[in-house]
């Protein structure tokens, strides 16, 4: 039975797209948090799910539609982080809050797909096809691509924002270049983990990392290990035994989290 499932086109591709994802997520993942911008995950998932909504009433390519919307709000994000430079966390609350009015207003304009969208909040990576596998597939490129080229850049911008400007680096560009970056893996990743969960995907396996590694290079390969465990275990588990897989691997991550922990916790004493 569980070759069977292993063997499958729908959990071939899903296995497919969950890998690339837990390559990108993590990649990106590091750089918001060791820039306390976290919650920028969820901003993001909430923006896309609305721009999937109108993809939805408009008939239009759903993951696209998400994918236009969220990159148009990392630049309204990055534009707001500038003009309130002292109260920077209000760019987020501010566009968060916009994305949930639109999906809602979506969702009222939209009632009959409303079961297709909440597959978007918590996932179906079990329904991903091959046009969906060949957008992740790109936006993984792009990211792998862009952070091959710009590794040391934001290394020194996710530790010292003033020092890189003094330096001569244009952090406004690579503030934009993060930003988009997200908005890309984002929503690509929410019908993998779902809207609700992605921000899971980006922080706990830096967060893991973060506890063992004893450099930034080897918590970025770290995070990016751990990342790919929790997805590869947690769709084989949830393929078994029939449970919601987004849900299961972010609860893996959650229990490598916690044993990791308790880990460090017993060597130290």
């Amino acid at each position: 039975m569980v070759i069977d499932i292993m063997l499958s086109d729908f959990f071939q591709r899903a296995l497919a797209g969950g890998i690339l994802i837990g390559i990108t997520a993590p990649l990106i993942g590091i750089f918001l948090v060791l820039r306390r911008l976290s919650m920028i995950g969820d901003t993001l998932a909430h923006v896309t799910i609305a721009g999937v909504a109108l993809g939805f009433l408009i008939e239009v390519y759903p993951l696209g539609a998400g994918l236009v919307f969220a990159v148009v709000a990392s630049f309204a994000i990055e534009k707001l982080r500038k003009a309130y430079k002292s109260y920077a966390e209000l760019s987020i609350a501010i566009i968060m809050s916009g994305g949930v009015a639109l999906a809602s207003l979506f969702f009222t304009l939209g009632m009959g797909y409303n079961t297709d969208v909440m597959s978007y909040l918590f996932g179906s990576i079990y329904t991903l096809d091959t046009q969906d596998l060949y957008v992740v597939g790109a936006v993984t490129v792009v990211v792998v691509a862009v952070v091959a080229l710009f590794f040391k850049e934001f290394f020194l911008l996710s530790f010292e924002e003033d020092a890189a400007s003094v330096n001569g680096l244009p952090v406004r560009l690579l503030n934009m270049l993060i930003t988009v970056l997200t908005a890309l893996v984002i929503s690509t990743a929410i019908k993998i983990v779902g809207a609700l969960l992605v921000s899971a995907l980006l922080t706990i396996p830096v967060a893991i990392s973060l506890l063992i590694a004893r450099s930034f290079k080897s918590s970025v390969i770290l995070s990016v290990v751990i990342s790919e465990i929790a997805v590869i275990i947690g769709l084989v588990i949830a393929g078994i035994w029939n449970l919601a897989p987004g849900a299961t691997i972010v609860l893996l991550l959650i229990l490598l989290l916690v044993l990791t922990m308790a880990g460090k916790k017993g060597l130290s004493v």
